[in-house]
């Protein structure tokens, strides 16, 4: 394969990714609606924990362990935004 081959195979797998991490986020809005109606805090950071666990042992590289933990830092951490956003709007409309 050539170099523009390998870049067609990356933008495809980009494009997977983004949907990939587009259906988290939205199943994490949806857990941040259930955590404000039972009155939960959007960090928890014993999941975060499991959650980066699983990752690292999943982990077959070439990515090492640090980097995967980094990448999945990164995801859970808009996963907070977004959940924090939605909370905040949820105040602002009861006000």
């Amino acid at each position: 394969m050539t170099i523009e081959d390998w870049r067609v195979e990356i933008d495809k797998i980009d494009e997977e990714l983004l949907r990939l991490l587009n259906a988290r986020a939205r199943i994490a809005v949806q857990v941040g609606e259930s955590k404000r109606v039972a009155g939960l805090s959007v960090l928890n950071r014993g999941r975060e924990r499991e959650v980066i666990e699983r990752a690292r042992a999943s982990n077959r590289g070439p990515l090492d362990d640090e980097a995967v933990e980094r990448l999945f830092r990164a995801v859970i951490r808009e996963s907070r935004r977004l959940q924090t956003q939605l909370a905040a709007r949820h105040e602002e409309a009861v006000r």
